[in-house]
């Protein structure tokens, strides 16, 4: 007689540069592990070509028999791969993206954050607010950015397309758009960083061009990353629940694939601004 095999989840993550020092997939990893090991079930990586999500869906992946559910880290906007492995019988579920169509998701509501982090900095008087945006490939970085805009147009400030810029979520990048900003004959005096990464590299530049934080630029980022407690200036950051995401995406996960679930599972998470130094009034 066959011995029955422990439950297994597949947690699929896209890779891209920085990969491996990435807090969002670390924190994440983190989630699901706790989960996998309350519920006493076994999960496997599926680190994923982001330019080719062709390669996504390995055959193995969709067999019932050596798998019991999907859990996509993030899918890049592409609803077609979550449906793909729906079609063939799979319990599948998403972070991080906010979805309309009957598909399972647990996300984080990006896009309140950013409206909250520019609310803020208007509160403090600015009125010459940029942004370096994330990648807008995912939908975390188009939120950020949409938040960022809806929020200036809310307080009829008129958006200025030089004011943003795009980081990609990426150190090297962060640096060329944040020496661009500083650059400009109307200086901005408050920048919304979409991630923390980013963030930090502003810092740095900022200091080699001797402008002062935040008397000259006020500066926040996003994620809550702890290499922000290495910074000479307490760097102002939004907290987002990434472990929570993780833990409760396999968790709902675990109950879709034994039938316990009312479909289709949708849950927003809140995210919340941290203030700091780098932040404060002028």
């Amino acid at each position: 007689m066959a011995t029955k095999r422990k439950p297994i989840y597949v947690l699929i993550l896209p890779r891209f540069q920085d990969f491996s020092h990435s807090f969002y997939t670390g924190e994440i990893t983190k989630g699901v592990n706790l989960a996998a090991s309350r519920l006493n079930v076994d999960f496997l990586v599926h680190i994923a070509d982001r330019s080719n999500h062709a390669t996504w869906l390995d055959p193995t992946l969709l067999d019932r028999k050596y798998v019991d559910g999907i859990l996509f880290a993030d899918i890049d906007n592409d609803l077609e791969i979550v449906k793909k492995a729906i079609m063939r019988g799979m319990p599948c579920l998403v972070l991080n993206n906010i979805i309309n169509e009957p598909i399972n998701y647990i996300a984080i509501n990006n896009y309140k954050a950013a409206m909250q982090v520019v609310e803020e900095f208007i509160k403090l008087g600015h009125k010459h607010i940029a942004t370096i945006a994330g990648d807008l490939s995912t939908q975390a970085g188009q939120s950020r950015l949409e938040g960022y805009t809806d929020a200036l147009k809310k307080h009829n400030i008129e958006v200025d397309k030089s004011y943003v810029e795009i980081g990609g979520f990426l150190r090297t990048p962060a640096r060329q758009a944040a020496q661009d900003l500083f650059k400009l004959k109307t200086r901005p005096s408050a920048i919304f960083v979409a991630s923390d990464v980013m963030a930090m590299e502003v810092m740095d530049v900022a200091k080699a061009n001797k402008i002062s934080i935040p008397s000259d630029v006020a500066i926040c980022g996003f994620d809550d990353n702890p290499l922000r407690m290495t910074s000479v200036i307490p760097l102002a950051t939004v907290s987002q629940p990434l472990i929570e995401m993780g833990r409760l995406g396999l968790e709902m996960l675990y109950q879709i694939s034994k039938g316990q679930a009312k479909l289709p599972v949708k849950e927003v998470l809140s995210a919340k601004l941290i203030k700091a130094e780098s932040m404060s009034k002028n």
